[in-house]
């Protein structure tokens, strides 16, 4: 079966081809081919960066035919690698915000609407992902298409942990806990099994640190709770968004300073995290850049990262009631060492002992604690577009 996953962002599109016969998720295969688009490179468009057949290429583009001149990479140039677009036998879609779906879903008008519905609960996403699909509808209207949430993986959240405690009827109408980034949650529990050669029945934390990021607590494969809430704008402390704050400072805000829901929105999802304290960068290498050249601001916002993360760590073996391993994951958590290590300083309590010359050495799908600390410290590379493909297959067979 021959899968295309489209995995649209407000800033960047991944996109992988893969050919699938028998498949386990905890076992990625390499794609065929492999496309990414950057929004934020060119103002005036975006750049394609495509890897096929062994060769790659660079392409400008703009936002009205990107992803016919995406589609085209796969049948023609030096990236071809199908002889026909025709061969496609599904395409799935990372849908960031499904409400309460849990299960990924064959594309129809009913799902179609539901993406729409709850774009006001995920705007920077929701748009994107519904674009995508229409778009794919036009050029390939004969072949299924596959909405996989990333709300699904929380949907298992007991209600103590997703319900939020106001009056009651605002949970009657949809407030509550969804989580985010179920998608990569769910392939890293599976691939820390596969990693261990443990069964599944592990309680697991999962750090997800990108620009945005989150954290689950995953027991016997089940998430039963995660920082990110009604949305994603939750949680630990990230690359542009606040990460949780108390809610009065909203209210004193507008009170205060006029500030009216737009420049509110702004405020904590764009210009607050990193970006905010810092008042340099979202990125989180160049804030450790400024920070080796003695800025105190950088090394502020560096703290209050840390902070933020190590704390929702505790509370999720809170949840969890122990820990068995812990995993680091996504651009900042994969990537970054410094985190890791200032991460893992503060958890010694529970008995972690980090191993610096492992932390240090660009892990990969590797365990960076000592044989003495009481659990692994997994650094894991997600593969989110794998983990769509999956389940787009497993869809469209069942």
């Amino acid at each position: 079966m021959i899968v295309l996953v489209l995995n649209a962002g407000s800033s960047s599109e991944k996109s992988c081809l893969y050919n699938l016969s028998e498949f386990s998720i905890d076992t990625p295969a390499k794609p065929l081919w492999k496309a990414d688009i950057d929004w934020s490179i060119d103002s005036s468009g975006g750049v394609l960066t495509v890897s096929g057949n062994d060769r790659q290429k660079k392409v400008k583009l703009e936002r009205h035919n990107a992803l016919k001149v995406l589609l085209d990479t796969l049948i023609e140039g030096e990236t071809k690698v199908l002889d026909s677009l025709d061969r496609i036998d599904v395409v799935g879609h990372r849908v960031v915000h499904g409400g309460t779906n849990s299960q990924p879903r064959i594309i129809d008008g009913d799902v179609k609407q539901a993406i729409a519905d709850l774009i006001p609960l995920a705007p920077s996403h929701n748009p994107a992902n519904l674009e995508g699909i229409e778009t794919i509808e036009k050029i390939l209207p004969n072949i299924p298409q596959v909405a996989v949430f990333d709300t699904a993986f929380h949907s298992t959240i007991s209600e103590p942990a997703k319900v939020y405690p106001l009056p009651y009827k605002y949970y009657d109408r949809g407030i509550q806990r969804y989580g985010f980034h179920g998608i990569s949650h769910e392939y890293c529990a599976h691939r820390t099994a596969h990693i261990l050669q443990q069964p599944l029945d592990l309680k697991i934390i999962n750090c997800h640190l990108g620009n945005g990021c989150s954290i689950a607590a995953i027991k016997d494969g089940v998430c039963i709770d995660t920082t990110m809430g009604f949305s994603p704008l939750e949680g630990l402390m990230m690359g542009s968004r606040s990460g949780s704050i108390d809610p009065q400072i909203i209210v004193y805000m507008m009170q205060e300073y006029g500030m009216g829901i737009e420049k509110i929105d702004r405020l904590l999802n764009k210009d607050s995290g990193l970006k905010g304290v810092s008042g340099i960068s979202n990125d989180m290498r160049t804030v450790i850049e400024e920070i080796d050249k003695g800025n105190d601001r950088a090394q502020l916002a560096l703290d209050i990262y840390i902070h933020s993360l190590v704390k929702a760590i505790g509370s999720m073996v809170a949840s969890l009631n122990g820990l068995d391993v812990l995993v680091f994951t996504a651009g900042v958590g994969e990537n970054n060492g410094i985190v890791r290590q200032k991460a893992c300083a503060g958890l010694q309590y529970l008995g972690l002992e980090l191993d610096t010359a492992k932390n240090n050495a660009a892990p990969k799908d590797e365990n960076i604690a000592t044989k003495n600390s009481q659990f692994p410290v997994l650094v894991m590379h997600t593969e989110e577009e794998w983990a769509i493909a999956c389940s787009a297959s497993t869809a469209v067979n069942s």
